[in-house]
């Protein structure tokens, strides 16, 4: 990868990025409101499930599958694949974050990169003509940067493991080590779901985290929150 292609996916993957994945927990605070978990076993326990379940085989197949879209410049394969995304998000909170996320992500995209699709995509998101998922707005960013699939799929899918990690040190009472040591031990799983996404068509997108979205759509009633979601 060119140093600048790679520094792009190194921006747009760090978890400084504003994306607005620091603001959710993707269910995570649910379980530590219900006394579920108290300790990194836990929190790995369910970051492993949600990377597996719902992040790897649904999210960064979807992202794959928008970078091959974006690479053709044809904006109708995009929306569709944005749509089929938000048919497989039954949490209503799961669904805004991931929309929040991603049109945040297309708006600084949009102004950072010239690049005429990227920008349409991000005009109909705004309209409210297509969800504008985090996965596909990533997915056309990685195509209009040229970044490699396996090397797109890689970093969405750590940083997905970065922010559930950060919001479980913000939960709970957890070192940073402990953080680091659970991401040292999620690389051979995430290596693997990445590889896994990026050979799947968009016909073979699945997710199945059942637990995982109703503790989601529980965060909603918990009687003090901390994240979004």
């Amino acid at each position: 990868m060119k140093p600048d292609y790679f520094l792009g996916l190194l921006q747009f993957a760090d978890g400084l990025f504003p994306s607005g994945a620091y603001a959710h927990s993707l269910g995570l605070e649910t379980y530590v409101a219900a006394g579920a978990i108290s300790g990194m076993e836990g929190v790995e326990a369910i970051v492993r499930a949600h990377l597996a379940g719902s992040a790897g085989p649904a999210d960064t197949v979807a992202m794959a599958n928008a970078i091959a879209a974006q690479q053709a410049g044809a904006l109708a394969p995009c929306l569709l694949i944005d749509r089929h995304l938000d048919a497989f998000k039954p949490a209503a909170e799961a669904r805004a974050a991931s929309r929040q996320m991603g049109r945040q992500t297309l708006r600084i995209a949009a102004d950072l990169l010239d690049q005429p699709l990227l920008s349409e995509f991000c005009a109909a998101a705004r309209r409210d003509l297509t969800p504008g998922h985090h996965a596909v707005a990533f997915g056309m960013v990685a195509g209009a940067c040229e970044w490699p699939p396996l090397a797109a799929a890689l970093a969405y899918l750590h940083a997905t493991a970065v922010a559930m990690s950060g919001a479980a040190l913000r939960l709970l009472p957890l070192g940073q080590l402990e953080g680091q040591r659970m991401l040292h031990r999620l690389a051979p799983l995430i290596a693997r779901l990445a590889q896994e996404a990026i050979d799947r068509p968009l016909a073979e997108m699945m997710t199945f985290a059942p637990e995982l979205e109703i503790a989601a759509m529980r965060h909603a009633t918990l009687e003090a929150r901390l994240f979004r979601s």
